[in-house]
């Protein structure tokens, strides 16, 4: 302790007395803990992050057209922040009842025969609803009509709800939604994955459990 200060006049040496080192040890053991739980949670921040970052990119790029699913999406954003979110867009495009709520929303793609169409899918205490973002096209005799995509499957009659992911491409992710008369669906390039399955499995264990 002697050479602390070397030659320098402006270092002294201020002997610490117990209780100060104690409540000194207290405060350093009150830092690091708060520093490990601050890492913890920057460290899941940031993989929540890099979560969004992929599932925004592989939305993106499940649309042929990449240029065509962002301006769909800045689209979408626009249209809830005009109607004043998702509640009142999920009311307005199906019909609900009284006591049904909505639990939430996921921005995702359906498969059909005609490829990936971009939509929300809604869960609901009382259905599953999707509606695509945009029309679509289709002949009717002669004539070119425009009509948006729609499923609407109530809880009772949904039998299971299995996430998967390819083999070839871990980040392509998937959830298959089967009605108890055997009809699929496919839903695809969620911007949420987790949430929605979450949501989609706690909707039919929900059901499952009222229905026993």
């Amino acid at each position: 302790m002697s050479t602390l200060n070397g030659s320098n006049p402006y270092v002294t040496n201020a002997p610490a007395q117990e209780s100060s080192s104690a409540s000194f040890k207290e405060t350093m053991d009150t830092v690091k803990d708060l520093l490990g739980r601050w890492t913890r949670k920057v460290g899941e921040a940031t993989r929540k992050a890099e979560d969004l970052a992929g599932n925004t990119w592989q939305h993106l790029r499940t649309n042929p057209s990449f240029a065509e699913a962002a301006m769909g999406r800045i689209a979408q954003g626009t249209k809830v922040l005009a109607e004043g979110g998702y509640e009142k867009i999920f009311r307005q495009t199906f019909e609900t009842v009284a006591e049904e709520q909505l639990l939430d929303s996921f921005a995702c793609y359906l498969s059909t025969s005609a490829g990936p169409v971009m939509g929300v899918l809604y869960v609901s205490t009382v259905k599953l609803a999707y509606c695509s973002d945009s029309p679509l096209s289709y002949n009717n005799g002669t004539r070119t009509e425009w009509s948006y995509y729609k499923v609407i499957m109530p809880l009772h009659q949904l039998r299971a709800v299995n996430p998967s992911t390819s083999r070839v491409n871990p980040s392509e992710k998937y959830i298959q939604v089967i009605s108890i008369d055997g009809h699929e669906f496919w839903f695809m390039g969620f911007l949420n994955y987790d949430g929605a399955v979450k949501y989609l499995q706690d909707a039919l264990q929900l059901h499952s459990f009222l229905s026993v």
